[in-house]
């Protein structure tokens, strides 16, 4: 299962009712920050979340509505003597803006809480059992952008009738059995897992699209998606000034998710020119179960 948090949704410049780009994910008791937009560690206040439990910041990538909120995050954190180390993963270029920003305020090569910055190539960036997240490169401007693919682990119960069916004891021996090794019983028995094991529960995926100015080359990583998050800086109207300043249309991002089995397309750096009808309006007309993000929507898939 995976949780979603929307700290931030809006798009350059933050509104009365967007916070710059911030979104936190909590899969597997894990808690996962996707960029840190200026004034992130008030929305995670704000949404009841806190810091507590945050040790991992995925950056899809360098420019500053996305990682303005580092200093403050990290120099709260500080503050209240977090002992856990923060790792920090983003694109070779974006590792480097957020390096020189540190050393601006702390001095170079320091920062206010221990850091593990993980440069980002195209594959496997975590393995926590429980989940997987990958990431792929997408194109934006000048930078070393990079989305982030999340997949649980597949699930399979133990099915009780047939435990007790089979006489087999409470402790680790069922423990033994959920994680699919097969067990000898005091009497001499033989329990395979197939024997008291459920079907299994389908994988669940969960895609995470920053700024991109195109959707080529993205429909083999978002395909069958359970949620794609991505961005809907523009209208179609104004495709002209999407392709200029790097970014997505509505009916783009929607075209996405109809061409690729997303299941459920979630919309967001909004820009405060338009209404959030009139880019559901647009998404939807390509694509239905869309819905536009706001500040602390909550998802859980």
């Amino acid at each position: 299962m995976f949780a979603l948090t929307f700290l931030g949704t809006s798009a350059s410049v933050p509104s009365s009712e967007r916070n710059h780009p911030g979104l936190l994910v909590e899969a597997g008791g894990t808690w996962i920050l996707v960029d840190c937009g200026e004034g992130t560690q008030r929305q995670l206040l704000r949404s009841g979340a806190g810091f507590r439990r945050l040790d991992h910041l995925l950056l899809t990538h360098g420019h500053f509505d996305h990682v303005l909120g580092i200093p403050g995050l990290f120099s709260t954190l500080r503050l209240r003597q977090s002992p856990d180390v923060m790792t920090v993963h983003g694109g070779p270029g974006t590792l480097d803006v957020v390096v020189r920003m540190l050393a601006g305020l702390w001095g170079e090569g320091r920062a206010p809480i221990p850091l593990d910055l993980v440069p980002l190539t195209e594959g496997r960036v975590i393995d926590a059992g429980e989940f997987t997240i990958d990431c792929f490169p997408v194109r934006h401007r000048d930078t070393d952008s990079f989305a982030f693919s999340f997949q649980s682990a597949i699930r399979r119960h133990l099915l009780s009738d047939r435990l007790l069916a089979l006489r087999v004891p409470d402790g680790p021996i069922r423990k033994e059995l959920a994680e699919g090794r097969q067990v000898r019983l005091d009497d001499g028995r033989t329990i395979d897992p197939e024997q008291v094991l459920g079907p299994a529960e389908g994988r669940k995926k969960l895609v995470i699209v920053g700024d991109t100015e195109t959707t080529e080359g993205l429909a083999e990583h978002v395909g069958d998606a359970d949620v794609l998050v991505i961005e809907a800086t523009f209208l179609a109207r104004d495709a002209a000034t999407a392709r200029e300043y790097g970014h997505l249309t509505a009916s783009e991002a929607a075209a996405l998710a109809a061409a690729s089995g997303v299941k459920q397309l979630v919309l967001t750096h909004i820009s405060g020119r338009y209404a959030d009808e009139d880019i559901l309006a647009e998404a939807t007309s390509v694509f239905r179960n869309t819905r536009v993000a706001i500040d602390f929507d909550r998802i859980t898939i």
